[in-house]
């Protein structure tokens, strides 16, 4: 195989774990993008239950945490992500209401039926699929709470052969906005709102600090060729996110359970 056909999944889980762990964000975000994404949702108190899916070491939880009062619980599969999700809580004083605990989203989900008031996952809903999740995670949600959730998605109807084939390869679940409401609304939710997130979250928040972390860890595993290819993947996702980033990108979709 060579590394033009290799995605994320081909690679060790225990190796992507130790790699991303370096960095605050496991994928693209802001602060910023969590903040706007939250404004679209109300009616949350000090009593209110939240998940977060596939939180990752927790960077937008955090952020969730500093403008919400109710109670936060984040999954992920990882058991390093959730140790250091759990040690950044404490140290930002967030540990009485922000709990992170391993757990599959593949599974049933560790919450009673129409418990929560809010289910989170920033660039994690890719892991079981969409739609898949917009329809099994709604049990978990009371009637009028909600779903808030950023996907990759394509801008446009037809893109060039190169990036359609990377992101088929490695998401065929993928679609333009308009069709991923579309499955929202079939899902039994309202589309509250839907946004493109902004360039930066790529390239400033994300894949800058991954250049360090990419030098750290071929320093660290030197003439290790599992590491080299998954260096060279995450390379190459940066390279033809730069040529082709006005055909896709991440966009945020929030909606309410009806």
């Amino acid at each position: 195989m060579s590394n033009e056909n290799k995605t994320i999944y081909d690679f060790d889980f225990s190796l992507i774990c130790e790699y991303f762990a370096q960095v605050e964000r496991q994928g693209p975000g802001s602060p910023e993008t969590t903040r706007k994404a939250l404004s679209f949702i109300d009616n949350l108190t000090e009593k209110s239950h939240i998940a977060d899916i596939g939180c990752g070491t927790g960077g937008q939880t955090i952020t969730l945490a500093q403008h919400i009062s109710g109670e936060i619980t984040a999954l992920d599969l990882f058991p390093d992500f959730i140790q250091i999700f759990n040690r950044n809580a404490e140290q930002q004083g967030f540990h009485n209401r922000m709990k992170g605990i391993v757990g599959s989203m593949t599974d049933a989900l560790p919450f009673e039926k129409e418990s929560l008031d809010l289910l989170w996952s920033e660039g994690a809903i890719y892991n079981i699929g969409f739609e898949r999740g917009l329809n099994e995670w709604r049990q978990y949600l009371k009637t009028g709470g909600c779903i808030a959730v950023s996907e990759v998605s394509w801008f446009t109807d037809e893109r060039p052969d190169e990036i359609n084939d990377f992101w088929m390869a490695n998401y065929p679940g993928i679609d333009t906005i308009p069709n991923k409401v579309a499955q929202m609304q079939k899902a039994g939710y309202i589309p509250i709102a839907t946004f493109v997130i902004p360039e930066t979250c790529w390239t400033e928040c994300f894949f800058a600090p991954c250049h360090q972390a990419q030098e750290d860890f071929l320093k660290k595993y030197p003439g290790n060729k599992t590491v080299e290819d998954l260096i060279y993947n995450q390379r190459r996702e940066e390279v033809l996110y730069n040529k082709y980033k006005a055909f896709y990108g991440y966009v945020f979709y929030i909606g309410k359970k009806i």
